[in-house]
């Protein structure tokens, strides 16, 4: 018997996880809503809606357990991922210095970038950080704060292309790679070549990493890759042909959600499939990727550019004019690009114990023309964002749950404690 209960006990997980999963329970709820909807539901195929949500309820020891809910869930049907692939990079970032071992090496390690391919750039200096220099803590910054680009690419030449999927691979996110740099117009061969880099402390050399080089493609299976009717090129010209996504980045809606599951819990999850991270580096990014632009102050950010709720899309849509007070927060990476608006968020409400996971992706492109910066998303997508954050919301407040959450290692800050307290 003893031998048998751990075979039993495997048995019954691969039941559990193999059981389909609910694709009514989300149609249902936003058909009920077709004066928040109508423009998406109309037409979702062409819209490029996936959504996946992901109810957490806790045991009598805080841990947390999942349901999720689908609608229109396809990993091989493609969608551009934009700047959601930046916080695998920053995860990865901080695993592979905890990997290294190496002495004086940290996040908070100045570096160097030198150029060792074409059109590849050098780094020395960051006036944005505190001592005017550049480090990957400060780049993680920057990413979870406005989705800054070149923070990614830089991360992007550390980890190498190899690497980086690599660990995609290892935790789990099947369905996708991340193969370029962005807004630089990286592709092919220019992608396969990173930089070399050095970090140091004053005089002294801590780590000499030399250019890296990955031969490899990373194929996936994947349909729609060919979209629109025409897009307009690197010279500004209109190209009266359909716009290919082959060859760029791929992140799967239920990857992302992965990988957030993971960063967040990862007590829900055995120990060798964990991110190797120490706790302050779980706290350094709960922290960052959960706070408004306006709570830093390296990098400091003008609020005409970067609002509060700049990079928050569910619940919050990106609107100018909301100062949230803090008792909601969106731990999230948000993405747009070629009209395509993507939120991967896990959303709490401190003061009523809500918790819930939810990533999804929209697309409005209404003259089908790729690369001209007209896209429809304060009309469509930012509102269906921000309407599906809030409708999961109101159904969580009214959805009973057996234990409330302790949701204290999510808390920052004394002011937010006094306001969850009165």
């Amino acid at each position: 018997m003893k031998i048998l209960l751990p075979f039993c006990l495997l048995l019954i997980s691969y039941k559990i996880y193999a059981q389909p999963m609910d694709t009514l329970f989300l149609k249902n709820l936003i058909e009920s809503h077709p004066e928040l909807f109508k423009a998406v539901l109309d037409d979702p195929q062409r819209k490029q809606v996936q959504i996946l949500y992901t109810q957490i309820d806790r045991d009598k020891h805080n841990k947390p357990h999942f349901t999720s809910f689908s609608y229109r869930l396809n990993p091989n049907w493609y969608f551009y991922p934009a700047s959601t692939v930046k916080l695998p990079a920053s995860i990865f970032a901080l695993e592979k210095i905890n990997e290294l071992k190496i002495k004086g090496l940290d996040k908070n390690t100045p570096l160097k970038i030198d150029s060792a391919w074409e059109r590849q750039t050098r780094v020395e200096i960051d006036s944005s950080s505190a001592n005017g220099l550049p480090s990957i803590g400060h780049y993680i910054k920057k990413i979870l704060l406005t989705s800054d680009n070149d923070a990614f690419n830089r991360l992007y030449e550390f980890l190498g292309r190899a690497d980086i999927n690599r660990r995609l691979k290892k935790h789990g996110a099947s369905h996708s790679r991340i193969i370029n740099r962005l807004a630089i117009g990286d592709k092919g061969e220019w992608a396969k070549h990173t930089n070399p880099i050095t970090f140091y402390k004053d005089d002294l050399l801590i780590y000499q990493q030399a250019a890296q080089y990955d031969p490899q493609d990373y194929p996936l299976d994947l349909q729609n890759l060919i979209r629109g009717k025409a897009y307009r090129d690197a010279n500004d010209s209109l190209i009266h042909k359909p716009y290919s996504f082959e060859g760029l980045n791929a992140y799967a809606l239920a990857d992302q959600q992965l990988i957030m599951k993971k960063l967040l819990f990862p007590e829900a999850f055995p120990k060798k499939e964990r991110f190797h991270l120490r706790d302050e580096d779980y706290r350094f990014i709960y922290y960052y990727m959960s706070r408004f632009p306006q709570e830093s102050d390296f990098p400091k950010y003008d609020s005409t550019e970067f609002w509060p709720t700049y990079s928050k899309l569910l619940f919050f849509g990106r609107e100018k004019g909301v100062h949230p007070d803090g008792r909601i927060r969106s731990f999230n990476k948000y993405g747009d690009s070629y009209g395509y608006n993507i939120d991967n968020a896990y959303i709490v409400d401190f003061k009523n114990g809500v918790e819930f996971l939810l990533t999804a992706v929209v697309q409005s492109n209404n003259n089908e023309i790729y690369n001209d910066s007209v896209y429809e998303y304060e009309e469509v997508t930012y509102p269906f964002l921000k309407n599906l954050g809030r409708l999961v919301y109101e159904h969580e407040l009214k959805r009973e749950k057996k234990v409330k959450p302790d949701l204290g290692k999510f808390i920052f800050g004394e002011s937010l404690s006094q306001k969850l307290a009165d």
